[in-house]
């Protein structure tokens, strides 16, 4: 999973390096149409077409019969019926690209959050750093030993929640940084990569122990044995500019991707 994981981060990284020199929006936009045009792509090879474009007429008929005899409610009745069923069918055939399509785009986005979806601590502006421990670390003992990068100072005690399993910590980033925490429990040392102030960059999330928790966090690598088993830093979430409006970068995402995809069904082809 690891390795997966790295892989993917890895293609990502280029290709949003690639953009580096403009705004945010510029790279998540083409990312979005490449995802768009991937999107149509899978679902032109994997659904039956003609079908499609069929059941698809016939919507347009029964809409059309509906229309020509509003008068008549026995026949606007029976246009009815056939309209729900047409629909019924049409999502019937959309069904099984949707399957296909669907778990690559929640790879995609999954791994696209620590791109565009958290924003560096502010610097000068306390944060909260908590680990969850496991086994005799979570029932006794004491906590882990957090020790912080140059430029990062622990301002408060750490304070333990015996019933979730958790520990944390107040940190207070000084100024810019891109460097690690450590955590030091009995014989176990985990590093957590840690962003403060500068321009927008890959931030890590939740880092995870398990193979199951590291689909959903992907972006370092998996917690080796011991008493911890997940660490995370409350960063803020980030925003999209486009054109003096805020979006979160999935709802910009979806918009393009969606967009592109439906203004190039007819170069590829492809009826949707």
């Amino acid at each position: 999973m690891d390795v997966f994981n790295a892989l993917v981060n890895a293609a990502l990284r280029g290709l949003v390096a690639l953009f580096a020199w403009a705004p945010q929006v510029v790279g998540l936009s083409v990312l979005s149409a490449l995802a768009g045009l991937g999107m149509l792509w899978v679902f032109r090879r994997t659904s039956d077409q003609a079908r499609i474009r069929a059941v698809k007429r016939e919507v347009h008929a029964y809409l059309l019969e509906m229309r020509v005899y509003a008068d008549d409610p026995g026949a606007t009745w029976r246009a009815q019926k056939s309209l729900v069923s047409a629909n019924l069918r049409y999502m019937g055939l959309a069904l099984r690209p949707v399957l296909w399509m669907g778990l690559p785009v929640a790879i995609l986005l999954i791994h696209l959050e620590a791109f565009y979806g958290r924003a560096p601590l502010p610097p000068g502006r306390p944060a909260l750093v908590t680990a969850g421990l496991r086994g005799e670390a979570a029932a006794s003992g004491a906590p882990p030993e957090l020790l912080p990068p140059p430029g990062v100072e622990i301002s408060a005690p750490p304070v333990r929640i015996v019933e979730q399993r958790q520990v944390s910590w107040r940190i207070l980033p000084a100024r810019p940084i891109s460097g690690e925490l450590r955590f030091a429990i009995n014989s176990q040392s985990v590093g957590k990569a840690i962003e403060a102030g500068g321009v927008p960059r890959f931030i890590a999330g939740r880092r995870v122990d398990s193979a199951w928790d590291a689909l959903w966090h992907p972006d370092e690598p998996r917690i080796g044995p011991g008493g911890l088993e997940w660490v995370e830093i409350a960063y803020p979430e980030a925003y999209i500019g486009v054109f003096g409006f805020r979006f979160n970068w999935l709802v910009w995402f979806v918009i393009v991707s969606m967009l592109s995809a439906w203004l190039l069904r007819k170069r590829f082809g492809v009826t949707l």
